[in-house]
């Protein structure tokens, strides 16, 4: 990564990351049913990486999805040999989190993970009809543990 370097600045985006429970199942959702591509899997353990996560003896399974159009990367981690719990996983609860991903065809889309066994927040995409917003439509959709992925799509005379 070649940037100028400043002090105690923000200087870029490297990757969001979410902790699934099963791998497998995780990517079904992720590349079977987004459509996102497996850059990398490898196994993550060791004295850094525990001490980076703070959980002693925790090692994980760890796949890099790459993301159309974009240098983003979503890390996916299913963490073995350590004791795990459900997040709480509802938007208005302090600590959820979710990404976006800009999409084209999000009725299809919609349609496509809903046949696949999966949930959204909303019955169908949400048209935004009014604001800075105006011609988008938008929808949160749940991944296998409940976590939430927002398909946006922008508004054709963008």
């Amino acid at each position: 990564m070649d940037v100028k370097r400043e002090s105690s600045a923000v200087i870029g985006f490297f990757h969001a990351g979410v902790t699934v429970r099963d791998m497998d199942l995780s990517l079904r959702f992720y590349v079977d049913g987004l459509g996102l591509s497996i850059k990398m899997q490898s196994d993550a353990a060791g004295p850094h990486a525990e001490e980076i996560w703070g959980s002693p003896g925790a090692k994980a399974q760890v796949t890099f999805l790459s993301v159309p159009g974009s240098d983003v990367v979503i890390e996916l981690f299913e963490f073995r040999d350590v004791e795990r719990h459900p997040a709480s996983a509802r938007p208005p609860d302090y600590g959820a989190g979710h990404f976006c991903l800009y999409v084209t065809g999000i009725v299809e889309l919609h349609n496509r993970l809903v046949g696949m066994g999966y949930h959204a927040r909303s019955e169908a995409p949400v048209a935004i009809s009014k604001g800075r917003h105006a011609g988008a439509q938008a929808i949160y959709t749940i991944d296998p543990d409940g976590y939430h992925v927002e398909l946006y799509e922008l508004p054709a005379t963008i």
